[in-house]
């Protein structure tokens, strides 16, 4: 596995995430699209401020080994940005339209 490849399948988690969220918690849904674009910085934001604590693609994969452990963090990680983006995009959402 590349650090490209984990990168991808880290997005592509964030976006289960994100979604997964909105079919669990209505109130938080914007539909597919906006769940999928959601997940995806949702996942990229928290994956870039954490990963500097080692987890991230090129840690996975120092010296060409495959560290499962942290590839595991990676990917819980990504789901749990997925959801948080989701939830403070809906935050934002509802701060921009409130009715003064």
């Amino acid at each position: 596995m590349s650090e490209t490849l984990i990168s991808l399948i880290s997005i592509f988690i964030g976006i289960i995430g994100a979604v997964s969220t909105g079919l669990f918690f209505k109130k938080y849904s914007f539909g597919v699209v906006g769940n999928t674009i959601a997940g995806v910085f949702g996942s990229i934001f928290l994956i870039k401020l954490f990963g500097r604590l080692g987890f991230n693609p090129w840690y996975i994969m120092q010296n060409e080994t495959f560290n499962g452990l942290l590839f595991s963090v990676n990917c819980i990680v990504s789901f749990l940005g997925g959801a948080f983006g989701l939830m403070f995009m809906r935050f934002i959402y509802s701060k921009l339209n409130r009715i003064n």
